[in-house]
């Protein structure tokens, strides 16, 4: 239904005008169906990260396909949880929030459904997309460029649909949680359209525009925030709108709020850095990252405290609305997640934190605290109101709440403690100065660990279950109402101002300004870390003997991320003297500068490989490979026998080196049409290495090629060293 704008009319009798309604409707249905999707697209995700989590402790449950290891399975996982389930979780509440705060019907019913339809056509091709090997190896941020134009194009969708209904309000006031509403959009669009830069080879791979360090700011530039403005921001928004309506109260503090929203949209985006601690991204970068982690605190914290102080008087009601309950834990896990990230910033502690699973437990903390229990709070609030009927079963939803708890808890907790057992055993000495522990010997302690990480995820899944059973019986119950009749008067001409006028009244007036200049807060951090990075040479010192991959080096990479290795393997030695002892020579700057993307990792569920390159002879990686058992005993990784029956598809070979030109990598000119007769002879090499150790294998499977990269990894600054020792 459209609404029917009604025009102020003077009384002849009476010195003051009346003010005719407007009559409309709020479009429920769109909320509806985000509504459903969030409730399934949930399920799945929990679904992925048990079966990824399992895996770990049953290594046996990657089956020998390609679709179900671990390295697929993970960023599945992650994308489901984040863009799928968290995704339209926003999508749901800024919906209905949007058309309640602005009084207004959405400014484009097609619009809506437009954003909807693609949004999940979006989320299906990523999955398969993932699963088939598709992949840009930059987490959070691994689908292909065909996927990322879609999404730019549906964030376009959404934001038009935004503004639109912002624009055509008959509320002057843009409420707090509007803001947020409004630096989300502005801020991802910014995000993935930077961090998206890449060059096409195919019609479904590219290479990123940035390499090693630059490609590692870049992206942890985008990671750090997309958690902030994916995860956060909008998040905040919902917060700020359904926890008072739920508590029926005023928020705590609108000066608070104001502070909260501007300090926080500036400080989080200079943050991104604390992820690369004691890695080759220049000092000043890092240390730029750790002074504006800290200082985020104070704005985390003070929309926390805005959030719980909402309820200062109403905790009886807390005990009895379930709703409330949920919202309760979601915020405090917010105020702990964004206590712990400024901490694990610190160079001490993240020397310890990195790389092990305390960064899961501190991930999850905020996945399963604030955005999961803040989800399900909306859930339980919207679903009833659009169907006019009670919640089916408050004592199910209560179990739900505590069985979630739980689950988060079984989570956690022994992440935490695997997180430090990892970090103290990579790092112990024996009195003779030998390391205490092989890598492997670390991965077994953690079993136990991740036995109990399985457990309290099924328990956050069966109570995510009770809800979709609970919630299923509140619509089989009620009617939907899909268009919800409502009036409101319309925007006034004239602001008359209640009270003593304060300065944020402008901006908070003007979504378009409000717009530019959140583009402006957020924009000065990553412009500011980032330009040096690249503009300025001695920041990213070359290497003489870094050369080029070869082609069947090339071939073996893409074969690498396209398997998902650097989820478990990172490629970073870190200036330790326990990581030079176990892997060699800390990592250059300059050794990366031909890496697109960049492979420094997150987390060593494996041991680094960075200086993997001629530590072993090409059988034993053959073997380990084909099982990594044989040559690693209590080894989890999965095997990859498909690597050996795949042929290596040679004849894209060109297109990659042409890309790698086009990036800027010193290849000869025409290098691309002979390309093809170097890996062949590379690949001869190794096929004759193998038959020394009485291997057949012929040149044109794909293990050659992993082979290949896995021998050149780290070899370039080797073969500095050996000059140098001989001159």
């Amino acid at each position: 239904m459209s609404t029917i704008p009604q025009t102020g009319q003077f009384d002849q009798d009476a010195s003051m005008p009346t003010v005719q309604m407007d009559k409309f409707y709020y479009d429920n249905k769109i909320v509806k169906m985000f509504a459903y999707a969030t409730i399934f697209w949930g399920v799945v995700g929990m679904l992925a990260g048990l079966f990824a989590a399992f895996e770990l402790v049953f290594p046996g449950l990657n089956m020998g396909t390609a679709a179900t290891t671990f390295g697929r399975v993970r960023p599945v996982h992650t994308n489901a949880v984040i863009f799928a389930f968290v995704g339209n979780g926003i999508f749901m509440g800024v919906y209905y929030s949007l058309q309640r705060l602005t009084k207004a019907r959405m400014f484009s019913d097609m619009l809506s459904k437009l954003h909807f339809w693609l949004w999940q056509f979006i989320i299906v091709a990523a999955a398969v997309t993932l699963l088939a090997g598709y992949t840009t190896g930059k987490e959070y941020a691994e689908l292909e460029w065909p996927i990322d134009i879609l999404i730019t194009l549906v964030w376009v969708i959404f934001g038009v649909n935004m503004f639109g209904t912002i624009i055509k309000r008959r509320e002057r006031h843009l409420y707090v949680a509007i803001w947020f509403y409004i630096a989300t959009f502005v801020t991802v669009a910014m995000l993935h359209i930077v961090n998206s830069m890449e060059i096409p080879f195919s019609w479904m791979k590219s290479y990123s525009l940035y390499a090693g360090v630059q490609d590692a700011l870049v992206q942890w530039w985008y990671g750090h925030n997309a958690v902030a403005f994916f995860l956060t921001t909008p998040y905040l928004g919902l917060m700020y709108y359904f926890l008072p309506k739920a508590a029926n109260r005023p928020v705590y503090s609108y000066k608070l709020s104001i502070i909260h929203f501007w300090a926080l949209i500036f400080l989080y985006i200079w943050a991104g850095p604390h992820h690369l601690l004691y890695t080759a991204l220049p000092d000043w970068a890092q240390s730029l990252g750790t002074v504006f982690s800290i200082m985020l605190i104070a704005p985390s914290w003070g929309g926390m405290l805005n959030g719980l102080l909402t309820l200062r008087g109403a905790w009886d009601k807390v005990r009895e609305d379930v709703v409330l309950k949920f919202m309760v834990v979601a915020v405090t896990a917010y105020g702990m997640a964004t206590f712990e990230g400024p901490m694990l910033s610190l160079k001490s502690v993240n020397a310890i934190s990195h790389f092990t699973d305390w960064t899961i437990a501190h991930v999850h903390v905020g996945a399963l605290g604030w955005n999961g229990f803040l989800t399900f709070a909306v859930l339980y609030w919207v679903l009833p109101r659009i169907f006019q009927t009670k919640l089916y079963s408050q004592k199910l939803a209560n179990w739900h709440f505590w069985i979630g708890t739980l689950g988060i808890i079984f989570y956690t907790v022994p992440m935490y403690f695997a997180g430090f057992m990892q970090s103290l055993a990579w790092k112990e000495f024996t009195v003779e100065g030998q390391l205490k522990y092989q890598f492997v010997e670390t991965v077994q302690q953690m079993k136990p660990f991740y036995a109990m990480r399985g457990i309290g995820g099924t328990l956050y899944l069966i109570g995510a279950l009770m809800m979709v059973y609970n919630l299923y019986k509140t619509v089989r119950s009620g009617v939907a109402m899909n268009d919800e009749a409502t009036e409101a008067a319309p925007l006034a001409k004239v602001y008359v101002e209640h009270g003593k006028p304060h300065w944020h009244r402008w901006i908070e007036r003007r979504p378009m300004q409000m717009l530019v200049l959140s583009l402006i807060v957020v924009a000065i951090g990553g412009l500011i870390e980032m330009v040096p990075t690249f503009m300025i040479k001695s920041n990213i010192p070359t290497i003489s003997s870094v050369k080029p991959y070869t082609p069947l080096e090339l071939q073996g990479r893409d074969i690498y991320i396209r398997e998902g290795c650097y989820n478990c393997h990172s490629q970073m030695i870190r200036p330790f003297r326990s990581e030079v002892a176990r892997y060699g020579e800390y990592s250059k700057a300059g050794e990366f500068v031909y890496d697109h993307p960049f492979q420094w990792g997150s987390k060593r569920t494996g041991p680094d490989l960075a200086r993997i390159g001629g530590k072993y002879p090409d059988s034993w990686h053959f073997n380990h490979m084909y099982e990594p058992a044989s040559m690693s005993p209590g080894s989890i990784m999965p095997n990859y026998p498909w690597l050996f029956d795949n042929a290596l598809d040679t004849a894209i070979t060109p297109a990659k080196i042409r890309a790698m030109q086009t990036l800027g990598v010193p290849y000869p000119a025409g290098y691309d049409q002979r390309a093809n007769v170097d890996l062949m002879k590379q690949a001869d090499g190794i096929v004759a290495n193998l038959a020394k150790d009485k291997i057949k294998v012929t040149s044109d499977k794909e293990i050659i090629a992993v082979i290949a990269y896995l021998q050149r990894m780290g070899t370039d600054i080797k073969l500095q060293q050996k000059k140098a020792s001989t001159n």
